[in-house]
């Protein structure tokens, strides 16, 4: 084979990963996944998919390398296929937000307003933890919260957080996070615990980008 015809192949091959992230919704399907490992079942509820649509989706990315998937008795699971996956849809991400303008319009109307919350990055949030300085909020589904979390954090979903305040103490800060950039759940924590007295901020970005990052993690499985 010559050599423009590898070439070829070769990027006709890397075409089918671009061609399997150009879906809106197996993006969100990669954010669900990212927390850790799903039924088709669960994420179709998750995505507001049909279960037929979602497996085809989940097949379009597992063809890519993207997911891999585990039968269970009748149930298939899909998690990520690493970690690379996360940083390649952050890479997508990124690249959007700053060359697309319609894309840093919705970003500014989408969590604009609420960027004033002080997101604190990853490397400060565990050195204030390791000290002690911070309590960590993890307002995430327990499930998620099960697969992998930051050491030493407080699982309080974000639904459950007006009765679980007696669990976090007012002498310390808290810092929330969630599933990732476009996540909302830590937003709305910050702002109910600030509106009761907490000092509190949001992890500038969320789990998937902490695990990717190589920083330490937890798992209750």
């Amino acid at each position: 084979m010559s050599t423009d015809a590898v070439k070829t192949q070769l990027y006709q091959s890397l075409a089918k990963v671009a061609q399997a992230l150009a879906n809106g919704n197996r993006l969100q399907l990669l954010e669900f996944m990212a927390q850790g490992e799903r039924s088709v079942e669960s994420l179709a509820e998750l995505t507001g998919m049909t279960l037929a649509n979602t497996s085809q989706h989940l097949q379009g990315l597992r063809q890519a390398g993207l997911v891999s998937p585990r039968k269970e008795g009748q149930r298939v699971y899909y998690r990520l296929a690493g970690d690379d996956v996360v940083h390649l849809y952050d890479m997508l991400r990124s690249v959007a937000e700053s060359r697309l303008a319609e894309v840093k319009q919705l970003v500014a109307d989408f969590l604009g307003d609420k960027d004033t919350l002080e997101p604190i990055p990853a490397g400060e949030l565990l050195e204030r933890a390791k000290t002690g300085l911070v309590t960590v909020l993890d307002v995430r589904p327990p499930e998620e919260f099960a697969a992998g979390h930051l050491p030493g954090a407080v699982n309080i979903p974000l639904d459950r957080l007006e009765s679980g305040l007696a669990k976090l103490s007012k002498k310390r800060e808290v810092v929330a996070y969630c599933r990732g950039p476009y996540c909302l759940m830590s937003f709305e924590a910050v702002l109910k615990l600030r509106k009761r007295g907490w000092k509190a901020r949001r992890l500038q970005d969320g789990f998937p980008e902490w695990k990717a990052a190589g920083l330490p993690v937890d798992s209750s499985n």
